[in-house]
């Protein structure tokens, strides 16, 4: 049987919701969509660059535990409320997925909370 298991990042949204922050499949790793809310703090930038920012490290921290790191990824998902803002966010995603070229969609669409601008959803193979 192949290993499953969840992640959790300690995001109040998880226990509230109820699920993962990722899950490990096998050799695939499933992240959530994710926000760029900074779970510690539980605060969020209104500038949605910064947003696209913390998404990624975020991620990046739920793909470490998974024993993954941002070059496994091989889909990603970005939605956004407002179209215009996915312009600006081309040079951070580029300077994180452009070696990687993971194959990619943008969406435009509402998220729960108002001052989310961005979410980020990834799916990434172990190197198991």
């Amino acid at each position: 049987m192949t290993e499953r298991r969840a992640i959790l990042s300690g995001s109040t949204f998880e226990e509230r919701i109820g699920y993962a922050r990722a899950v490990v499949d096998g050799d695939r790793v499933h992240v959530s969509g994710t926000t760029g809310f900074d779970y510690t703090t539980m605060t969020i930038s209104d500038d949605v660059v910064e947003q696209a920012e913390q998404c990624l490290r975020n991620i990046e921290a739920a793909l470490s535990e998974a024993g993954c790191t941002l070059a496994d990824v091989v889909r990603v998902r970005y939605l956004l409320p407002d179209r215009a803002d996915f312009e600006p966010c081309w040079p951070v995603l580029r300077r994180r997925f452009g070696e990687v070229r993971p194959a990619a969609t943008m969406l435009v669409c509402g998220l729960a909370d108002p001052r989310m601008r961005i979410e980020i959803e990834a799916d990434a193979r172990r190197r198991v």
